[in-house]
């Protein structure tokens, strides 16, 4: 039976009622986990499926794991959704809902020829949130892709929650001059890579503009990008984070998965805003 009262002329329904208050109380957490859209093209080892969606003028492969929150996953040079520590991406799929996808021109995304910049990337992830219907969610950004989540927090401030810059630089062509006595395959998506790192300085004068909550993750051995960018990236964002692992390399998650994975899910998990004071 349906019970309905009259309020100030108007008949509710209880039922309706216990609908918008549900919906409302349903607001507050996360609404609904994302549907795959797109062609699926794959499944990996673990049975995940992998689809492929048209944005930016290209095609790009991802996955979705896990349920809840979103967290976008973004690799390194030369590196694929595969790339990630399998410890990081089963704890944190247990309470947060991964989208791992491909970098422009490596697995399966596409390469239109396009000259490679960070800004570029930034678009095809957002291009990817687009056709997904993700209006907003947490990243983790490492190496490569953590310059691209410079530029998601720079560009498009509004479709990121929480961003974790892990292993990062303020001046490719530093990390390019490694990458010349470093052994790579010859491969011209990874060299187009490195050029778009060459042509990258972090605008350092906007960065105390970023309100986003941001974490800087590195090892104190990674002899790839160094510290000091990300000691200069937490000193010029407001309230970041910086951890810094002793002895940790460019390859800190490998190294330590259950700290690296425990300081991930510590920081997303964690609001450290404290409330304005109220005048009495």
């Amino acid at each position: 039976m349906i019970h309905r009262f009259r309020l100030t002329g108007a008949t509710i329904c209880v039922s309706c009622l216990l609908m918008i208050l549900f919906g409302i109380s349903a607001s507050v957490s996360w609404a609904k986990d994302i549907v795959p859209v797109g062609e699926k093209v794959a499944v990996d080892a673990k049975g995940h499926d992998i689809y492929q969606i048209n944005a930016n003028g290209i095609r790009i492969g991802y996955k979705l794991v896990g349920s809840g929150e979103p967290l976008l996953l973004l690799t390194g040079l030369g590196g694929t959704m595969e790339s990630w520590v399998p410890e990081l991406i089963e704890e944190a799929s247990k309470k947060y809902q991964l989208i791992i996808m491909d970098n422009r021109g490596m697995g399966y995304s596409t390469d239109n020829g396009q000259k490679f910049t960070y800004r570029l990337f930034a678009q095809d992830v957002i291009g990817l949130l687009d056709a997904l219907g993700v209006q907003k969610t947490n990243v983790l950004g490492y190496s490569q892709s953590s310059v691209t989540t410079q530029n998601l927090l720079l560009y498009s401030p509004d479709r990121i929650n929480k961003a974790i810059i892990h292993a990062t630089s303020t001046d490719g062509k530093d990390v390019a001059a490694v990458f010349k006595h470093i052994a790579l395959p010859d491969n011209p998506t990874i060299k187009k890579q490195i050029q778009a790192a060459m042509g990258w300085k972090t605008p350092l004068k906007k960065m105390a503009l970023i309100k986003n909550q941001v974490m800087l993750l590195v090892g104190t051995a990674d002899t790839v990008v160094g510290t000091k960018s990300s000691k200069i990236l937490a000193s010029l964002i407001p309230g970041a984070w910086l951890v810094q692992f002793k002895g940790g390399t460019h390859h800190l998650q490998f190294e330590a998965p259950a700290a690296f994975t425990r300081i991930v899910l510590t920081f997303l998990a964690m609001d450290e805003t404290v409330p304005a004071k109220q005048n009495p």
